[in-house]
């Protein structure tokens, strides 16, 4: 049983994945635009601004490998979309979901190709000397979009064996 995207869950996707881009967009070119790559503000505390370049993918890993990274991530990008269309229980909020693991894909694909690195600027420190590895708003939105895809199908996919049992 095949359902289509109906308009509301493809504008879901789209405005999702647009606002998204647009946001971290602006919020890397402010960091950018005022902030030298290492400023910290503030200068201690649990929540920092520090302007951070990657060249890698999440945490720093695979370093310099921009081209092997944009690929992986127009693969994910391709894949997010087929399974949306492939999907026979299509809910608002996995919509929601795939809309931002699309639109932070989108977002530092689009710093890979015109700087050659992503801007990160979210620096969570923890405690003593010890912090997460620094991040930005597409980052967030790739991962927090997963989590919530992840359990939208799977819920998904418990309600579509229920019905197919009390058919």
């Amino acid at each position: 049983m095949q359902r289509r995207l109906n308009r509301v869950q493809l504008g879901l996707v789209l405005s999702a994945s647009l606002l998204l881009i647009i946001f971290d967009q602006i919020s890397k070119f402010w960091i950018r635009d005022n902030f030298v790559v290492g400023d910290s503000w503030p200068e201690s505390g649990i929540l920092r601004i520090t302007h951070v370049t990657n060249t890698g993918a999440s945490f720093g890993l695979f370093a310099n490998q921009s081209t092997i990274l944009a690929v992986l991530s127009i693969a994910i990008v391709i894949g997010i979309i087929l399974i949306i269309r492939h999907l026979t229980c299509i809910t608002n909020l996995s919509m929601l979901s795939a809309g931002l693991v699309i639109g932070g894909a989108v977002g530092n694909l689009i710093d890979r190709f015109r700087l050659g690195y992503i801007t990160d600027f979210i620096d969570v420190r923890l405690w003593g000397n010890f912090h997460w590895p620094v991040f930005n708003f597409a980052d967030s939105a790739i991962v927090i979009g997963t989590a919530i895809f992840t359990i939208s199908l799977f819920l998904s996919s418990i309600r579509e064996k229920q019905h197919e049992e009390y058919s």
